[in-house]
């Protein structure tokens, strides 16, 4: 049986809303729609708790604005959500998504799949990627392990002891969600994958604005400033780079 299917979604994003049901309701695929947290609208006593701001100057490559920490927020609940139900696992989907028409049979093999794993993602935006332990998974696709896990939480089936396991632990937040799955050796994450990838972006469009609008209105700075943050994000590539090779290639050889 396919595990539950949540979509976030912002009160305000109507349209993309009703394109996301449309795209699961042809496809036959029952869904539920989460509300998203509005990092915008958090109280400063609240974000206070759930914001470090001293773990992100040292863990992060930019400070994290308020939707980024919205969306993590929202994943969290959801993950507590997933914790406290009864199904072994759920499936987590943003709401700007299309599908390839052979999702639900996707959701359903991922679902019943017993492979060594704790999240898989269904989305990647890279086309060529390196992948390891490919095995299949249904007609045209197959699961496995990426040597570099993709960006973003577009969409990605997460186990109900693995969603109990990072609810607990993430919180007060630093990095934004994606980049935290990323750097899955500090959770103890096992990240899978569907290859090819069996949704895409789809309505980008957006009532309330989007991440990268806010990070651009919030990133007018003095050149100083600039030269210190284009540090900063280098040292982070850099080092994000050396541990994923450490953990794929020398860790796992011992």
């Amino acid at each position: 049986m396919t595990w539950p299917v949540f979509v976030i979604n912002m009160a305000g994003n109507t349209k993309r809303m009703s394109d996301a049901a449309a795209e699961l309701e042809r496809l036959g695929i029952s869904f539920t729609r989460f509300e998203a947290v509005n990092g915008r609208a958090i109280p400063e006593n609240e974000l206070a708790r759930v914001y470090d701001p001293v773990a992100n100057l040292r863990r992060a490559r930019h400070p994290m604005i308020g939707p980024e920490i919205g969306c993590y927020l929202s994943h969290v609940a959801l993950w507590e959500k997933i914790a406290a139900g009864d199904a072994a696992g759920g499936i987590i989907l943003e709401d700007d998504f299309a599908a390839a028409e052979d999702l639900a049979a996707v959701l359903a093999a991922v679902s019943a799949d017993e492979g060594h794993w704790d999240i898989v993602k269904l989305f990647s935006a890279r086309g060529e990627q390196k992948l390891l332990d490919q095995r299949p998974l249904v007609a045209g696709r197959e699961i496995a392990v990426p040597y570099k896990v993709p960006n973003t939480t577009l969409g990605y089936a997460i186990r109900r002891e693995t969603a109990a396991r990072l609810a607990k632990c993430t919180l007060p937040v630093s990095r934004p969600v994606d980049e935290d799955l990323k750097h899955f050796w500090e959770f103890g994450l096992r990240i899978s994958m569907v290859s090819p990838s069996p949704l895409r972006f789809g309505t980008l469009s957006t009532e309330t604005g989007t991440i990268t609008e806010a990070r651009r209105h919030t990133t007018k700075v003095k050149l100083r400033t600039a030269l210190r943050q284009a540090w900063r994000s280098v040292r982070f590539r850099l080092n994000y780079i050396v541990k994923l090779h450490w953990h794929r290639t020398v860790r796992k050889a011992r």
